[in-house]
């Protein structure tokens, strides 16, 4: 069944203009990929280890055990440095991702990073859980020799431990292969979808709050064109603008950084489902603003500060878990959860279907108070 003549007749109007609007195309055409490319090499593409420069005493124990964790993350390339002068000038010179110093007889280990640094970022998350490891071992060390153990026997016993550990952990993975969490392009390019693809919507808003402006909805009401009609020409316009922006990011990212989506069908099920959440979130500040330089001004700032929240502009995990979890109030939350699970070989929709239902919900939400807004405000002060 074909969209009645009025309702065409708007979106095809909408997305001429916004065709027409330069600044606007660049944002959604270019922008997205240049953030791509940038942030994806700095994280690093998955192919390449991040170089990491360690400090440290060969005959202390913490040490030795920090720097085997160290070594079997095939994602760090470990460099031994004589001095923490040496690696501090490396990190602020580029060579190193990060570094980490090791007192010798000292539980104070000293992290070196550059916080703006993507990559510095990543390998601060592989040493935090290296040192986690390191100081979960030295603990049930010495519970062992508390109980009595000696400490040969303390140690056998901990490493003991930690082979049925290890052998659990890779039982428990299956055949996911290369289930680890994505890196580089595979991590930026669904960050950057959802980023650009809700932000774009909230700045295409400035459309419908010159349509108001100019008096152009009520003049359409004014002819024999019902106000469900005109609602839903607005709607399916920015709709259409974010899948389009949504579409383009996935072809592009697939072909030119050989990002992996996953199960089409899944990756559609949450595209279209958080397309609908930013045509709501879009249509309520159209709605509600007075002038088409609010609409940007007050929708690109929210955009943002939910991508944050999200993990779009970096890992959800390096936030803290008080920011993790305030994170959950975010749609990005969830679909980026589901797109990140998605990645996972072997996974499908039915891998997602708690993000979906969430995404759903937030979909109804959105677009219900998009209408009731639209309703009393484009429909009636115009």
């Amino acid at each position: 069944m074909t969209a009645p003549r009025p309702v065409r007749a708007l979106v095809v109007a909408n997305l001429s203009r916004q065709v027409r609007d330069k600044v606007g195309m660049f944002f959604v055409v270019v922008m997205p990929f240049v953030t791509i490319l940038f942030v994806g090499m700095a994280l690093g593409t998955g192919g390449s280890a991040l170089p990491v420069g360690v400090v440290a005493d060969d005959g202390d124990a913490t040490a030795r055990l920090v720097l085997a964790e160290l070594e079997t993350n095939e994602d760090l390339e470990i460099t031994r440095a004589d001095t923490a002068d040496e690696v501090r000038a490396d990190v602020r010179n580029g060579r190193l991702a990060a570094g980490l110093i090791i007192p010798s007889g000292s539980s104070g280990l000293e992290l070196v990073m550059t916080p703006s640094s993507g990559s510095g970022m990543a390998a601060r998350g592989a040493i935090d859980v290296a040192v986690g490891k390191a100081a979960a071992v030295l603990e049930a060390t010495s519970a062992a020799e508390a109980a009595g153990a000696a400490p040969d026997d303390a140690v056998a016993y901990v490493e003991e431990a930690q082979s049925d550990a290890v052998a659990v952990s890779i039982e428990s993975s299956g055949d996911q292969g290369e289930g680890d969490a994505p890196t580089g392009f595979a991590y930026t390019a669904p960050a950057n979808l959802l980023l650009f693809t809700f932000i774009n919507s909230m700045a295409v808003a400035a459309a419908l709050v010159e349509s108001r402006r100019l008096g152009m909805i009520r003049r359409a009401l004014v002819a024999p064109v019902r106000s469900r009609q005109v609602l839903a020409g607005e709607a399916v316009s920015r709709f259409l603008v974010a899948l389009a922006q949504s579409l383009l990011i996935i072809v592009v990212s697939s072909l030119l950084f050989g990002v992996q989506w996953g199960d089409p069908f899944g990756v559609t099920a949450v595209v279209v489902l958080f397309c609908l959440i930013a045509t709501g979130a879009a249509m309520m500040v159209g709605a509600w603003v007075k002038q088409p330089q609010q609409a940007p001004a007050i929708g690109m700032p929210i955009g943002i500060v939910l991508g944050m929240l999200g993990g779009c502009l970096w890992p959800r995990e390096v936030a803290g878990d008080a920011l993790s979890t305030i994170g959950y109030v975010s749609p990005h939350t969830w679909a980026m959860d589901a797109l990140l699970t998605l990645a996972d070989p072997g996974t499908g929709i039915t891998s997602i279907l708690p993000e979906l239902a969430v995404l759903a919900g937030m979909a109804v939400l959105a677009l219900g108070v998009a209408v009731v807004a639209f309703r009393r405000r484009a429909m009636v002060t115009g």
